[in-house]
């Protein structure tokens, strides 16, 4: 049986092991940030290779799987993929208006039984049987609001047509996005997170804003890792060179 001093003694000698904290100081909330925004996306718009590339590599250190396809017709391909290859056969999606992709069509070919979320708010009672379909999926495929480079983390805002669930529940999580949503670090998303909420566009936007960085991991007072407990066991970012159509982000 363990002491409470053998306890206590366990926890002193993995807390040795983390490294120093970096003092740190509160930021100073951005002036005109709609105005700043704009002239960041010109900036980020020629240097999207290089925040790609850094996503990329923070991305897979963190356990998720990268994809890389030229148009967005291929994207279905890439899903079934991923899907086949673990014996998958439940997708849900993203409402296509925000997913600025439609899946339904192109999965069922490929014999996916798919389902896509609304567009709009439902009652009560019909939130709950969709709860219970994202539950019940193996595979939930969601957009991208943000792609931050300096972590390899993938912001999801949820809202109409795009539930928060999408990426929670599922087993695997599989995100699609272009060049139009990468930042290069965070304090890049506090000057985003700043412009969507300059005005009262951001009720549209929904009551949640995920940061997903990886696969989900938790781990006990012993430190023992493990994936999949409060979220997805795998996450998987495709990357679609060809501009996804349509709008949803400000």
């Amino acid at each position: 049986m363990t002491t409470r001093a053998e306890f206590l003694g366990r926890i002193r000698a993995e807390m040795v092991k983390t490294p120093g904290l970096f003092p740190a100081t509160p930021s100073i909330r951005p002036t005109r940030p709609r105005e700043r925004l704009e002239v960041l996306r010109r900036e980020l718009s020629e240097r999207w290779p290089d925040s790609l590339a850094r996503f990329v590599r923070e991305f897979e250190r963190v356990g998720g799987v990268f994809h890389r396809v030229a148009r967005i017709a291929e994207v279905p391909e890439v899903i079934a993929t991923i899907a086949g290859e673990r014996h998958m056969q439940r997708v849900v999606s993203w409402h296509p208006e925000a997913l600025r992709l439609e899946l339904a069509g192109p999965l069922a070919a490929r014999g996916l039984q798919v389902s896509a979320m609304p567009g709009a708010e439902v009652t009560a009672a019909e939130r709950e049987r969709l709860r219970a379909v994202v539950a019940a999926a193996d595979l939930g495929v969601t957009g991208v609001d943000l792609a931050v480079a300096e972590t390899g983390t993938m912001v999801v805002v949820s809202g109409p047509g795009r539930p928060r669930s999408t990426s929670l529940l599922p087993a695997c999580h599989a995100a699609v996005f272009d060049r139009e949503v990468l930042v290069e670090s965070l304090a890049q998303v506090g000057l985003v997170l700043e412009a969507w909420h300059e005005d009262d566009a951001a009720a549209a936007r929904g009551a949640a804003i995920n940061f997903i960085t990886g696969p989900s991991r938790t781990a006990d007072i012993e430190l023992t890792l493990t994936r999949g407990v409060h979220g997805p066991k795998e996450v998987h970012a495709v990357f679609v060179e060809e501009r996804l159509g349509g709008g949803g982000r400000g």
